[in-house]
């Protein structure tokens, strides 16, 4: 191999005939196209991996209401929307919930200031949330596999 092989741009150091054959080009270009795809890659790569880093982060952070606000209903146990005077119903949780703590209470933790038969309550309810309900995009996202 000499020092002439080396070189990515097809020029050949003194001594250049001007005259290069074919051959001498396709390692060139062949080297050239691998570069360029390596480098298109890892572009894609650096570029995506933060949207999606960023994506999760989002989805943790999303607030769901316990029930939507201004509905002035409470919350059986089965997570059905009944009137306040309704025995063993649970007031609207004071405060929405987040992403995080709710995928937390769907593995068996309580929702942050609840009893238990509440947090199930309340679990229920979200369970049920349906498009275009506050909360539903928030707990689809949760429910979407992790990579």
């Amino acid at each position: 191999m000499d020092a002439d092989d080396g070189m990515m741009d097809g020029s050949h150091q003194s001594g250049s005939t001007g005259e290069e054959s074919a051959g001498d080009q396709a390692p060139v270009s062949a080297a050239r196209r691998t570069l360029l795809i390596g480098a298109v890659a890892s572009s894609a790569v650096i570029s995506i991996r933060p949207a999606l880093a960023q994506t999760a982060g989002s989805v943790l952070n999303c607030q769901i209401p316990v029930p939507e606000r201004g509905k002035g209903m409470y919350i059986d146990p089965t997570g059905k929307l009944v009137a306040p005077d309704t025995p063993g119903a649970f007031p609207p949780s004071p405060r929405d919930f987040t992403g995080e703590e709710v995928r937390q209470a769907l593995q068996g933790r309580n929702l942050p200031g609840t009893t238990r038969e509440q947090s199930q309550a309340y679990l229920n309810y979200i369970r049920k949330l349906q498009n275009g309900q506050s909360g539903f995009t928030c707990y689809a996202s949760l429910q979407m596999p992790r990579r």
